[in-house]
Formats: C-alpha cells, sequence, structure tokens
C-alpha cells in the first residue's frame, strides 16, 4: 500500500515573497552520498538482533557467575565487548523509536492526515485518530474499536461479489474481519456464502443484535451468527449469610423451577455455608529423556525443597497473579509428567498456569539439554476430561457446602421426608454409583446445575465435566428430625475475567452475582465466590431432584412443565 502525505496547506501571503531554494542541477557530479543507503528495515533488523543477541549472552553469563560465586565485575574481553555492543544498539534504538515517538505527537497536534492508495488505486484517507475516510461509497463502513487487528480495504464491491469471491476462495472466509474492517459485515457475507456452498438455509439463526467486535480475536472465530439461550433465576440462594439471585442459562424444563424449590428449602432453614478448601490450577507437560535413569534425576530436582524457591521466581515472572504452590511428578518409563499447580487471581487460569510452566521449562532445559518436551500438557492436568487426579488432589476451585434442613421444610416445601432422602441418597447416589464405576460421579444431577450457571456466566463449557465431579451425602440428625445435606465438588474451574466473561450478556450475569471482574481489594475473591455460588446452587439443586424422586414427582413433573402443548403446526 502506497502512504503518502498530503500536500501542504498554501503558504502564508509574507512567506510568498521568499525564493526557493537553488536546486542543484541534474548534470552535476556525483557525491559519495548519493549512493544507495541500507534499507531502514535491514539496519533495524540488524540493531534488534545485536541488542536482545547480546542481552541473552550477558545474562546468561551473570547467572553462571552467580551460580560459581565469580564477582560480576570482573569481565572478559568477550563479556566487554558485548557491554559495548549493549549499549550501541540500546543507543540506536532509543534514537530511532523515541524520535518517532515524539514525531507521532507533533503530528497529532498539526491534525496532519496521511492519504492511503491500494494496489488497485483506489484512496483512502487516514487522520490523526487513524479513522479512515472514505471520498467515495466503500466497504468500510465502521472500524474495529482497536487497530490491533490491521485493517486491508477490499475494492469497492457490492455484497453480491464479496459473497461470490467468498464461495470461489478467491477471498479466505477468515480474513473477511481484516479486509473489510466491519465484524458485523463480514458475519453477514460469510453466512450468505455458507448457505450457498451448503445449499442449506440458516434461517433461525439469529445474526443482527450482537456485538460481533467484542468476540473478535479472543472468544469466537469465522461467526456467522449466534445462539439464543434462555437465562432463568434461581433463588434467593442464602449463603454464608448473603443472598444471591444465581442466572441459569438452560433449554431444560423444570430444571430452574427444581433448583428455586431447593433454594426455598435452604433459605427456610437459614441458608447454607460453603467453606473454599483449594484454589489451583494445574497444567502437566510431559517430558522424554534418553532413560528411566534420567527422568528421574529430574523428578528428585523437582521435588528437591532446596529447588523450590528457584523455580517459583521463574514460574512467577508471567503474571501479577500467578504463585507457583505445588509441583507433582509422575513416571511412566522414561518419560515424566510434571503437574503444577498455582493460584490465577480471579482468572480461571489455564493461559496464565501454561505461560508459567513453559518459563520452567526453558528453565530446565540449561542443566537438563537432553530433555525433550513432547507437549506442554500431558493429561496428569487433567483438563476437559474425568480423571482421578482431580477427583483425589482437587483443580481449580475445591469447595464443600453444607446445610441443615428443618424436617418441617422437607415435609412441607419438598414433599418427602428425611428418612426417604437419608436413603434414597444411599442407594442411588453412593451404593448405585459405585456399581456403575462413576469417577466423581456420586450425585443426582451436579453437571445439569453446573453447566446452566456456566453459560450463564461465560465460563468455558467444556469444564463442566470435572466442575460437575460432586458427592452428595445425605444424614438425618437431630434424633433424626433434620436432615444435614452437603455437596464436595474438587474441581469448580471459573473465572470472573477473561473468556466469555466479557462478553455483554455474560459480564451482567456476573453483574447480578456481585462478582463482575477481578477485585482490586482481595485478587482472586472473585473467582472463589463464584465457585461457593456454584457449590450452593448444586446442593439445591440436588437437595429438589432428589425430593422428587423420593416422592414419587420426577416423571409427573416433566411431563407437566417439560413438555410443550403448543400446536406446532399452526404457528407461523
Amino acid at each position: 500500500m502506497d502512504i503518502r502525505r498530503r500536500p501542504p496547506k498554501p503558504s502564508l501571503p509574507h512567506q510568498q515573497h521568499q525564493k526557493p531554494p537553488l536546486q542543484p542541477p541534474s548534470t552535476a557530479a556525483a557525491k559519495a552520498s548519493d549512493a544507495l543507503p541500507i534499507p531502514l528495515y535491514v539496519t533495524n533488523c540488524i540493531f534488534f538482533t545485536l541488542f536482545f543477541s547480546v542481552a541473552y549472552y550477558l545474562l546468561d553469563r551473570w547467572r553462571d557467575k552467580i551460580r560459581t560465586s565469580t564477582p560480576l565485575h570482573v569481565l572478559t574481553l568477550y563479556e566487554l565487548a558485548a557491554i559495548l555492543s549493549l549499549i550501541a544498539s540500546f543507543i540506536y534504538l532509543l534514537g530511532f523509536f523515541g524520535i518517532d515517538f515524539v514525531q507521532s505527537f507533533i503530528s497529532r497536534s498539526s491534525h496532519d492526515a496521511w492519504e492511503l492508495e491500494n494496489d488497485d488505486g483506489q484512496s483512502f484517507i487516514l487522520d490523526e485518530d487513524r479513522n479512515i475516510h472514505c471520498p467515495v461509497p466503500s466497504l468500510i463502513t465502521s472500524k474495529p474499536k482497536s487497530m490491533d487487528i490491521p485493517v486491508t480495504p477490499l475494492p469497492l464491491k457490492d455484497d453480491e461479489e464479496l459473497v461470490k469471491s467468498v464461495v470461489s476462495g478467491e477471498i479466505p472466509s477468515y480474513s473477511l474481519e481484516s479486509k473489510l474492517g466491519d465484524c458485523f459485515k463480514a458475519a453477514s457475507i460469510r453466512r450468505e456464502a455458507l448457505q450457498r456452498l451448503t445449499g442449506r438455509s440458516l434461517q433461525g439463526l439469529p445474526l443482527e443484535g450482537f456485538d460481533y467486535e467484542s468476540i473478535l480475536g479472543q472468544c469466537c472465530e469465522m461467526p456467522v451468527g449466534y445462539v439464543q439461550i434462555p437465562v432463568g433465576i434461581a433463588g434467593p440462594l442464602l449463603l454464608n449469610g448473603c443472598e444471591y439471585l444465581v442466572p441459569m442459562a438452560t433449554t431444560e424444563g423444570c430444571l430452574v423451577a427444581s433448583a428455586n424449590r431447593g433454594c426455598k428449602a435452604i433459605f427456610a432453614s437459614g441458608g447454607a455455608t460453603s467453606v473454599l478448601l483449594r484454589d489451583g490450577m494445574t497444567r502437566a507437560p510431559v517430558v522424554r529423556f534418553a532413560s528411566a535413569k534420567r527422568a528421574t534425576e529430574l523428578k528428585f530436582f523437582l521435588e528437591d525443597p532446596l529447588n523450590f524457591d528457584t523455580l517459583t521466581v521463574i514460574f512467577n515472572k508471567s503474571s501479577r497473579f500467578a504463585r507457583l504452590q505445588g509441583i507433582q511428578c509422575a513416571i511412566a518409563g522414561k518419560n515424566l509428567y510434571i503437574r503444577f499447580s498455582c493460584s490465577t487471581g480471579d482468572a480461571m487460569g489455564m493461559n496464565m498456569v501454561s505461560k508459567g510452566v513453559q518459563n520452567v521449562l526453558d528453565f530446565l532445559q540449561n542443566d537438563f539439554p537432553d530433555m525433550d518436551v513432547i507437549g506442554i500438557s500431558g493429561n496428569f492436568c487433567s483438563d476437559k476430561k474425568p480423571a482421578a487426579v482431580n477427583w483425589i488432589e482437587g483443580r481449580g476451585k475445591s469447595v464443600v457446602c453444607e446445610a441443615i434442613i428443618n424436617g418441617e421444610v422437607v415435609t412441607k416445601v419438598l414433599k418427602t421426608t428425611v428418612p426417604s432422602l437419608v436413603e434414597l441418597n444411599m442407594l442411588k447416589n453412593l451404593t448405585g454409583s459405585a456399581v456403575a464405576g462413576s469417577l466423581g460421579g456420586f450425585n443426582a444431577h451436579a453437571a445439569n446445575i453446573v453447566s446452566a450457571v456456566f453459560l450463564a456466566t461465560g465460563q468455558d463449557p467444556a469444564q463442566n465435566v470435572e466442575s460437575s465431579h460432586c458427592i452428595t451425602m445425605m444424614e438425618a440428625v437431630n434424633d433424626g428430625e433434620d436432615l444435614h445435606v452437603s455437596v464436595t465438588m474438587p474441581s469448580i474451574e471459573v473465572g470472573t475475567v477473561g473468556g466469555g466473561t466479557q462478553l455483554a450478556s455474560q459480564s451482567a450475569c456476573l453483574n447480578l452475582l456481585g462478582v463482575k471482574g477481578a477485585s482490586k481489594e482481595s485478587p482472586g475473591s472473585n473467582s472463589q465466590l463464584l465457585a461457593s455460588i456454584v457449590a450452593g446452587s448444586v446442593l439445591a439443586g440436588e437437595l429438589s431432584l432428589m425430593s422428587a424422586i423420593a416422592a414419587g414427582q420426577l416423571v409427573k413433573s416433566h411431563m407437566k412443565y417439560n413438555r410443550s402443548s403448543r400446536d406446532v403446526t399452526k404457528l407461523g
């Protein structure tokens, strides 16, 4: 793309009498300075490479000196040359980019505009705010909220030509956002091209009414619409002395009503109490050595308490909130699985812990150069899969939640008895799950509640797998008059920042619960509270469903509330 300045403004009257500077004759002898210079990008690459190379060399040498207790001021000839090269390259880069930075402010104050021309000769204007203005009608009707993704304007085409270009493969579907600069138009063009390619209609899948810029580069690629999921409210849930109205996104009838009945029973009995047991996200890379003996050497090195502080410093550099908590190793032959656990603030933390693990692996490569990193994740984490390690060791937030339900409430609200619930829980949730060989599934329907809350609050729905690990316990107390009920959930993986939590609908649901965004007073407390609310909601759901089964009302209620009586042939 050709970029050129607009013509300068006309000179002032007092400047018109000044003579233009004399131009040297074209036939003048060539000077030494007329030789073609090295391209600017080549010079920049050379100094960038020089700067980072010598910086890495010096850091590596200083680390070795610290290990061998050698004074840092004792320099070799190579080290002295490296320091001089570092200073010279730094001065060059500071001068080049510093001047450019200052000039950018000067150019803004003068309100200059740039005129851009694409390869087809079409002109565009980029003002001081980097807004694109088209002197003629163009496909660029809006610009992204940020200029992080470069906009490459397309030649003037109507929508029909764009659709044909996508269908033919001339324009890749994934590049529409960057080429058009309009996320909504990109989605509509892609949607029409998809319908023509498949020969099937997407009628019924909404397109309008969604902010596609909000998902650009972070939530979903190549969108063609969005799916509507109704959100219901269960509650109030009285948990640790506070009331919460819990948003649940679901298409299953009776689910919200059932959870709401459980909340009512808990509220009438004085509320529930939850306790956070652990808070740590995990990532477990797999590395391989030439022998099992060599793999065990790394295992002993990682498990040595004397090395933990060093590894913690290396790991924690990845984020302000990442704090390494522990390392657990498992060996399979000459392969070593290293399970790192760390706190991640209010983020769910998968990316955060992965960056920290990569830092440690890079550090270990110096002392174990024969270590072959097979994968950053070796499934010993374990993410999005049922696994005993999560059930036993925990992952994310580990929470236990309990309540004592008054016997009168059990009779009047839940329509059953305490002995019936205790017996059903033992035979269904405990014995029945054991007979089935269940892993973490000693409950009635924890996944139902977890999925609904996850969808409403922007969590990763795939992590419902391990987040739904739950054991439900019921016991008669107070001489058999009342019911003690609890749920223990060792791996609730939630966050209140990042991912889908930033979308408008999901952000609103988090705001309803009072856990939107990151906590400034106590980092991590918002996500921990959300995990406690999830556990409290599961407690309510377990209580209500078990009561419905004990009272023989499950089928009757689903037939009444979970089946539509409308004649769909008359809808239209």
